[in-house]
């Protein structure tokens, strides 16, 4: 059963130079905490299913709002979104509530970063579980250009770095309708044709979406409002330091040795990787009949499969 509770109450907290909006709930200094890390375009109230099930069982949940989203900081500069930054608010964040390290969980972008700070900072995490996005392997290209070479131009990430301002100013124009457009299940987005990229700027201009809407009217208006806030920019400069990151992430060790747990949704847009163990030797690969907003479309099953992972 799903529980029926007040997501917490936000709490502004200084940490690495920025304000994180924070969304706390648990006992702190219990020794269990649980860092929730949002994707894009989210908001920490996409893990509103897991916090009480996860207080319940016993962990202080952290779930913050990270740079560019609600009423954090968003700051001017793009690359003050790559990934030692991002892993770097994290860090600053156990600090600040004294913890050695924590279970950090992330979904879509906040898998990537969950990755990055695991292999930034690996002292600092203490079991990993991400959702949708698989670890990223460092090739011999950067990111971005791998992904223009096989996807093309329209690629939305390719997009987002090859044309400056021009996503935003679209999704900024059409907030609530792109948002609607976003968060659909039964019928994922897709590509127009195998071999070419999802442009998801032409996503934010369609009047009749395919599938199901995801939330509820209450639900969807806390996306809507805090994107209405806080624009797009500071988001999507996370995507605009891929390349950046390709380059930070080079004298790195590139393997996982924590505990993973990786959940997959069967009709998520986004690929599996056929070569998780590699880089990431002790795997549990879970997944589930959904689309690419797990936690929020099976947030039973997805709950199910961290408990059942974490009591072992």
């Amino acid at each position: 059963m799903i529980h029926e509770i007040a997501f917490p109450k936000p709490t502004l907290i200084s940490v690495n130079d920025v304000e994180l909006e924070v969304f706390e709930a648990g006992q702190q200094n219990r020794g269990n905490p649980i860092v929730l890390c949002h994707g894009w375009p989210e908001h920490a109230f996409s893990w509103r299913h897991q916090v009480p099930v996860l207080v319940e069982a016993g962990y202080h949940v952290i779930a913050p709002n990270q740079r560019g989203y609600g009423n954090s900081s968003k700051p001017s500069e793009v690359t003050d979104y790559d990934i030692e930054h991002l892993a770097a608010d994290l860090v600053a964040l156990l600090d600040h509530y004294g913890y050695e390290d924590a279970i950090f969980v992330g979904h879509d972008w906040g898998a990537i970063v969950v990755w990055g700070l695991t292999l930034l900072h690996p002292s600092r995490v203490n079991k990993v579980i991400n959702l949708s996005v698989p670890y990223l392997a460092r090739g011999e290209k950067p990111w971005v250009e791998v992904m223009e070479e096989m996807l093309g131009p329209d690629h939305y990430i390719v997009n987002f770095n090859r044309n400056p301002g021009e996503a935003d100013t679209i999704f900024e124009e059409n907030t609530s309708q792109f948002l609607r457009n976003m968060y659909r299940k039964n019928t994922p987005i897709r590509a127009p044709k195998p071999g070419m990229g999802v442009n998801l700027v032409n996503l934010a201009k369609v009047y009749t979406p395919l599938g199901e809407p995801l939330m509820s009217e209450s639900e969807m208006a806390v996306f809507i409002s805090s994107f209405e806030s806080s624009g797009f920019t500071g988001s999507i400069n996370w995507y605009r330091n891929f390349d950046r990151n390709w380059h930070l992430l080079s004298d790195v060790d590139p393997i996982i040795q924590q505990p993973t747990l990786m959940i997959y949704g069967d009709r998520d847009i986004v690929a599996k990787s056929g070569n998780l163990a590699e880089f990431v030797p002790n795997v549990e690969v879970v997944n589930l009949d959904c689309g690419h907003w797990i936690q929020q479309e099976k947030p039973e099953e997805t709950n199910q499969a961290i408990l059942k992972w974490l009591e072992k």
